[in-house]
């Protein structure tokens, strides 16, 4: 890989352009390089990525061995592990079950459901079961 770097006093803050032809695995991992906690999130959507803040994230959940993001009206894919985004991502998102996080902000409300269960609904319409092992914490942040 090239790299240029160029140095100009009109620059307040240092920022990163990268030019390429298709995603590499190494550039992914440069783009994890500068990805830390209470930062933006990098997502793809067909070939263009996407920088998000957490803030614009309303469920992440895994589905066909694929990290899928939901923002307000669109989907986009991770390339990293729900573990991952759930470090990254912090205590403003609460896993429900195995394979979704969600952002505690976004919740529309939440229903009750068959055998104890709860289903949440975020803003943007999306929905989840919360499944059992996830329950008690959930209701202990609902203050319920």
């Amino acid at each position: 890989m090239r790299v240029e770097l160029q140095i100009s006093e009109d620059i307040d803050e240092p920022y990163a352009v990268i030019h390429s032809n298709k995603m590499t695995t190494e550039i992914q991992q440069i783009l994890e390089m500068f990805q830390t906690p209470g930062n933006v999130i990098t997502v793809s959507d067909n070939d263009q990525f996407i920088v998000l803040d957490p803030s614009e994230i309303y469920m992440l959940r895994m589905e066909d061995e694929r990290l899928n993001v939901y923002c307000e009206q669109k989907k986009y894919i991770s390339g990293k592990r729900l573990y991952e985004m759930e470090k990254i991502l912090g205590s403003g998102f609460m896993r429900i079950s195995k394979s979704t996080l969600i952002n505690l902000k976004q919740i529309s409300r939440v229903e009750s459901s068959f055998h104890g269960a709860m289903l949440v609904i975020l803003k943007n319409g999306n929905k989840d079961y919360i499944s059992r092992k996830y329950l008690p914490d959930f209701k202990k942040y609902l203050g319920i």
